[in-house]
């Protein structure tokens, strides 16, 4: 009986650190390997680098909409820019003109 007692007393007196080291484990093994951990921090920075050329595609093109725009101001109105939007948007062409894209 003597060696049951002398048996879980060391149980339960390992139970707690084993559980901490347990716990601490898994934390260490979720900063490592986890969804955020180390590892993953290279696709990280191949996802950053995709995410700048693609804003850099889309601010060229926000600045030419802004150019667009700005030729279509009512104040002060591009002409040449009025006409190839009505006859874009609209479909307005002769059946005698000939149109020359551009793009």
């Amino acid at each position: 009986m003597g060696a049951t007692n002398r048996s879980f007393g060391l149980i339960r007196r390992a139970a707690m650190p084993a559980l901490a080291l347990i716990v601490i484990g898994n934390f260490a093994s979720y900063a490592v390997a986890g969804p955020n951990g180390l590892l993953a921090w290279g696709g990280y920075h191949r996802d950053l680098t995709q995410r700048r050329v693609e804003l850099a595609s889309l601010e060229a093109e926000r600045a030419t909409m802004r150019h667009h725009s700005k030729l279509l101001s009512p104040k002060g109105a591009d002409p040449d820019m009025v006409d190839e939007k009505v006859r874009s948007d609209l479909g307005l062409i002769r059946p005698d003109e000939v149109i020359l894209p551009l793009e």
